[in-house]
Formats: C-alpha cells, structure tokens, sequence
C-alpha cells in the first residue's frame, strides 16, 4: 500500500497516542496535534525518535494548513472532570474544531474521521444503543457542552458531506480504557485503579447497579483504522465498543482483586445526567467492517493495573 501522511488531532492524547504508534507501525507519516490541554508528551515520547513522526502544538479551533491524505479528528477533552473545567472550550472545540478540520479536509480533498461518542445518546431510553437512536440528551445539563459539542460535530460532518461531497467518517466512541489514561480524569477505569493502588475506598455513585460497556484501547484503533479505510459510501455513524455490559460495581470488584487491594466501597449520591445504562449494539461494525473487540475486561484490565503501577501517582 501506498504510504500515507495523516494527521491526527487530540495526538497526544490516551486514545490519540495510542491511534498515532499503530499508524507509524504500518509505514505512514504521521503528523501529531496537540494543545496539551489533557493530552501529554509522555504519551509520544517514545514515537520521537521515529523520523515519521510530527508534532504541532497546535488547538483546532484556531485554523490549520497542513497538507495531508486522511484526516483522524479526535481534539477534544473527553472526560467529565476536563470537559467540564472550561465548558464554553469543550463546546468550541467540538464545534470549531471540527468546521476548521472539516475545512482543511476540504481544501486539500483528503477523507476525514470524525471521533464522536456514545455520550450523543444521552441517558437513553433502549437498550442497547444503535446508530439509529436519536438520543436522550439534556441540552443544558452539565454534561451538555460534550454531549451536544459532539452532535453538532457530527451535524457539520454530514452537511459537509451532503454539501461538498467530502469523504466522510463518523465512529460513536463508547467507553474506552488502557494505558496512557490521565490518572485523575474523572473516568471511572482510571478513578477506581488510582484508589485501589492507594488502598483508598473506591468511589461508587449510586448504588452501583448502572452498566457500561468496556473496550480496550487496541481493540479501539483497529476499529477506527477499519473504518477510515473502508469504501467511500460507507460513511456512519458507526458504534465501536465492547457489547459486554457490566454493573459499576462488578468493576469496581474486579479493580479491588487485580489490584491486591484493602479498598473498600463507598457509596456516593449519582451526578447529574449520569447514564444508567451504556452499551453499543455492534452489529453495523461487525457486517461492514468486519470488527469486534477481542481483549476481555480482565486482560485489559491486568495490562491498564501495571501501566498505573508503573507511573507516579
């Protein structure tokens, strides 16, 4: 295959790191944006020596000019405690960011992915979730700068499409994990591995009976590589995650056991908007793109447990 030059804003970041090693390993030139809001150089130090590799420090809601065949859009804070710090950012770089990649992507005729979320779904009302539901969002919750960011994101990517005939690709991003997550982020893999190491109790909201669905970081990129290399008329929006449901709190015991762990659970009251269930319904990916996640939760799990036991804390 021909060698491509890609850029992949959000770079730096847990998923974009990760996104950025598999596309050097398979012989592209990669180009790394970042502001270094959440996303981190420790991330990509070790893709520095890789004469491949570029990075711009760079927020995507200032215009850009590279020039690039394929376009992975992930700018943006993902977590509740980031996306929430600087609500009026979080909207601003879901929606300009993606008008300004969008705009790029048009110019030099380059096909674009789009890094959207399961969080467009809201706190739903079926179960699973497929690509057909509309959602269940407040518009002006605390969760709503992500959230409605992220469906006007989407919004833009099928105008653009519709308008301009761009190349478009849209992935709804379910929860995802792995090494290289923000030890204090607000996720709740992250959150309950930090204070099962410290033997601090594990922070449970509700009473711990709400689902989440749980993908390994790997198995994530392979999805999004497969969809930005599909054909052309296959454009989303597409559901990657792991269909397996478990219960907060069937997390929350598995972290206490790998961890070898004296933490005990502390039951605090649900935040606003929380989701009581979130779970993907697979099919579009496995039929289209031949995908569906691999890694169990507990071999995901063992491996994110010693990339925490590995960093400072």
């Amino acid at each position: 295959m021909k060698r491509q030059r890609i850029l992949v804003t959000g770079g730096a970041g847990f998923l974009g790191s990760h996104l950025c090693a598999r596309l050097l390993e398979e012989g592209n030139e990669v180009v790394c944006v970042d502001n270094y809001f959440t996303g981190s150089k420790s991330n990509i130090l070790n893709l520095l020596d890789n004469p491949l590799f570029e990075i711009i420090r760079h927020d995507v809601t200032f215009p850009l000019y590279v020039e690039v065949d394929s376009i992975y859009n992930l700018a943006c804070p993902a977590s509740p405690v980031h996306y929430q710090h600087d609500p009026v950012q979080t909207t601003k770089t879901s929606v300009h960011g993606a008008i300004n990649m969008l705009g790029l992507a048009k110019r030099i005729n380059a096909r674009i992915l789009q890094a959207s979320t399961s969080e467009i779904y809201g706190d739903p009302q079926i179960h699973p979730q497929s690509e057909d539901y509309c959602g269940h969002v407040n518009p002006i919750g605390v969760r709503a700068c992500y959230d409605e960011g992220k469906r006007c994101a989407e919004t833009l990517f099928f105008d653009y499409h519709r308008q301009h005939d761009l190349i478009i690709k849209v992935a709804r991003i379910f929860n995802t994990y792995g090494p290289n997550m923000v030890p204090h982020d607000g996720r709740v893999v992250s959150n309950f591995i930090v204070q099962a190491l410290r033997n601090q109790n594990i922070t449970v909201y509700g009473d711990g009976s709400q689902t989440r669905s749980f993908c390994y970081v790997d198995d994530l990129v392979d999805g999004l590589i497969k969809l930005m290399n599909s054909d052309d008329d296959f454009i989303g929006p597409v559901n990657l995650g792991n269909p397996s449901e478990f219960s907060i709190l069937d997390l929350a015991q598995k972290v206490i056991h790998l961890c070898g762990s004296k933490s005990r659970i502390e039951y605090k009251p649900l935040p606003m908007d929380d989701p009581k269930q979130r779970c993907p319904d697979i099919s579009l990916a496995m039929n289209h793109l031949k995908w569906k996640p691999t890694v169990s939760l507990e071999d995901g799990l063992t491996k994110t447990v010693a990339y925490f036991q590995n960093i400072a804390l």
